[in-house]
């Protein structure tokens, strides 16, 4: 069992930056392949983004392409989401999430389907 725990959303003025931490328990840690979701008001769980096991490969939804920079520290068993110049459409709960499995994959970025756990997800609001 691996748990999950995202911190650091908040209230943000759009143009305004933020940095999302998520925490992963496991010793296995540096072999997780991470992911962010968000989901607003009234509509589906979207990608945002994606990780590889050392920083690499990463992946971006185009919405937020530029703007959003993931990364991770394998010694603290984090992932971070460091987001820049927000808009009000950004606006939603923000998830983290596991992909456990040893095999590597069919797809890339992985499926939402495909992640074996999940985080409780944080607020981030961005006002106009």
């Amino acid at each position: 069992q691996v748990h999950v725990a995202e911190s650091g959303g908040g209230l943000v003025q759009a143009g305004g930056s933020l940095r999302l931490a998520c925490v992963a328990s496991g010793q296995t840690f540096g072999t997780y392949i991470m992911g962010w979701y968000r989901q607003a008001p009234g509509k589906e769980r979207e990608f945002v983004a994606v990780i590889g096991w050392n920083n690499d490969p990463t992946y971006y939804a185009d919405v937020v392409q530029g703007r959003f920079t993931i990364s991770r520290d394998n010694t603290k068993n984090t992932v971070y989401l460091q987001m820049d110049r927000l808009k009000p459409d950004d606006t939603a709960i923000y998830y983290c999430a596991a992909y456990t499995d040893y095999a590597v994959p069919d797809y890339w970025p992985p499926k939402l389907y495909q992640y074996n756990y999940w985080g409780q997800g944080t607020q981030v609001t961005v006002s106009s």
